[in-house]
């Protein structure tokens, strides 16, 4: 499987640790994770994760599936699941962007265990006329209802081929499956997303066909354009997407897809466990979809990923060989990135609450740019 991938963006904290260990064996009886809902890659490679917990350990998961990214988190961040498979919000919590720059989020911190890396682009249907980002001008482009995670990768694509959202017709779905399914439907021309989401391979064998719209790696201005709106991406070449005749390859951005992340409050211990227990088991789940072999922890255990890695991670990927002295220091400096913002925030909200809530909003995203550039 080919990749190549450059992230921008993300890091976290490293603390020492006695000489505590904990096992894989040590996972506890019952786990709740939280993920993409039901029909999303992240629902399926969570699935596939949780079987070969329950196969080699006994543990009993339960995966609670939510369309949109405050779903995905609250439950994780009101102590009522124990992981979650994210995508992009987990970088938009961690800065209080987007949907979380309102008063009742702000940057709040959140760290990772591992993150897959996966692919990105304008997808569309193929008689829709989308040859390149350019073509989708006036074209119906899905968005999700609260997924901004979704959505500000779409509007950083469309930026790549010159356009912004004034330059298509932003349709709105409920749900991220409602959204992907959309193009199948005649609802919608094209959206932005992982290529082997299941509902991909549905259009890819409908009377539509599938059509990915390429991100020329060697067109710098075009990711000039799209790394000012989302700076976490970087050019990848795909080879597994649905439709995508064996031996072609995409051009694409990339990111990482599922990032497994917890709070703060999970212990060192209990991350070691899990991040352990999911390298022990990778044989289990490695084919449980097309993407899966990049679980592996040399590709998913390694920055940049949008959050800092939780300090029970590192302990283990130290033990493997994997972390270095250079994935330290890029921790470091993304963990004082969101310490910083979670700073700036405890004074920036009782100053502005009184704000209508756009306005606030705006308000605190300028605050954080000041916050991001002071850190350079």
């Amino acid at each position: 499987m080919k990749t190549r991938f450059r992230l921008g963006a993300a890091a976290g904290a490293l603390m020492t640790l006695g000489a505590a260990t904990a096992s894989a064996q040590e996972l506890p009886g019952t786990m709740v994770w939280t993920s993409y809902d039901v029909g999303s890659a992240g629902y399926a490679e969570a699935s596939a994760i949780a079987d070969a917990f329950g196969k080699e350990f006994g543990t009993r998961v339960r995966i609670q599936p939510s369309g949109s990214s405050i779903g995905r988190l609250q439950p994780l961040l009101q102590g009522r699941a124990d992981y979650a498979f994210l995508a992009t919000e987990a970088f938009f919590l961690s800065e209080g962007a987007f949907d979380f720059a309102a008063p009742a989020w702000g940057p709040q911190p959140l760290l990772a265990i591992a993150g897959r890396p996966a692919g990105v682009t304008l997808i569309a249907a193929g008689d829709a006329g989308i040859e390149t980002v350019a073509d989708a001008r006036g074209k119906r482009i899905a968005f999700v209802a609260g997924n901004p995670s979704v959505n500000v990768k779409c509007e950083a694509i469309l930026a790549f081929g010159g356009l912004t959202l004034d330059d298509v017709e932003v349709i709105t779905f409920p749900t991220y499956s409602s959204a992907m399914s959309s193009m199948t439907r005649n609802e919608s021309d094209a959206t932005c997303t992982t290529p082997t989401t299941s509902q991909l391979y549905e259009l890819a064998e409908s009377p539509r066909g599938i059509h990915y719209a390429p991100l020329d790696p060697d067109n710098a201005a075009g990711w000039e354009a799209l790394l000012k709106v989302l700076p976490i991406m970087g050019a990848s070449e795909e080879d597994v997407a649905a439709g995508l005749p064996e031996g072609e390859v995409a051009q694409m951005a990339a990111y990482r897809y599922p990032i497994i992340a917890t709070t703060v409050d999970k212990s060192a211990d209990d991350v070691y466990a899990f991040i352990k227990a999911l390298d022990e088991t990778y044989d289990l789940y490695k084919n449980g979809t097309a993407a899966m072999a990049r679980w592996t922890l040399e590709k998913s255990g390694r920055p940049a990923v949008d959050v800092p890695f939780h300090e029970g991670a590192i302990r283990y990927l130290k033990e493997k060989g994997i972390w270095t002295a250079e994935d330290d220091a890029w921790n470091e400096e993304r963990t004082q990135r969101m310490n910083a913002l979670i700073e700036a925030w405890k004074v920036f909200k009782p100053e502005n609450e009184s704000l209508p809530e756009d306005e606030f909003a705006a308000a605190w995203m300028e605050r954080r740019a000041e916050v991001v550039s002071s850190l350079d």
